[in-house]
């Protein structure tokens, strides 16, 4: 649910609801349209894609990446949080206004609202570089929630142009959410020429 910080295009309270249950077959399937929350500008540079994020302060956080990069943020639904919760707002602190938010209903609703992009999956499981693509501003980054990653079904999806990872030492799980997003958004702006960024 939307709060009076942010602009929001709201749908049926159904459609609001960030813990939508159901199967994760459901959550592939488009069920109503996306929602943008703040800004809405034509970008010069890759969506970041949160598939069903949990943790409210890394979005939060990433909300601020795209206020200061210039790089939309697509969250897919359902969400582990309220988009009113506290946290989130506090991590994203005066920049909700200032960025690029969209929420889609299903995986693949976000994939059919940008039928040509290519949609790079990053996961510990890639064997290629995320510094090894060459990025292009229709681009795709896609990120998986914070205690799993992305699920095999969105990782074999046929829209999914390749996995790729951030390389890490041995032994360690993975990096916060937000701070591999954050890794990824700034190698693809470095390689567009920082486009509109001084």
């Amino acid at each position: 649910m939307c709060s009076d910080y942010v602009r929001c295009r709201r749908g049926s309270p159904a459609e609001r609801s960030p813990r939508a249950s159901g199967a994760r077959r459901r959550a592939l399937a488009p069920t109503s349209p996306a929602r943008s929350i703040g800004r809405v500008t034509s970008p010069a540079l890759p969506a970041i894609a949160f598939f069903e994020p949990r943790i409210p302060e890394n979005t939060g956080n990433a909300i601020r990446l795209s206020a200061v990069t210039g790089s939309p943020l697509r969250l897919v639904e359902p969400l582990g949080f309220e988009l009113s919760d506290p946290r989130l707002r506090r991590a994203g602190l005066d920049y909700h206004d200032l960025a690029t938010v969209t929420v889609h209903p299903s995986f693949d609703a976000l994939l059919d609202e940008f039928p040509e992009a290519r949609v790079f999956a990053f996961t510990g499981r890639g064997e290629r570089r995320y510094t090894d693509v060459e990025y292009r501003a229709s681009d795709i980054l896609l990120f998986g929630p914070e205690p799993t990653g992305l699920p095999d079904e969105v990782l074999e999806h046929p829209r999914i142009t390749a996995w790729v990872r951030i390389p890490m030492l041995p032994g360690r799980r993975s990096l916060n959410l937000s701070n591999s997003a954050a890794i990824a958004a700034y190698e693809a702006a470095r390689q567009l020429g920082f486009t509109g960024q001084v």
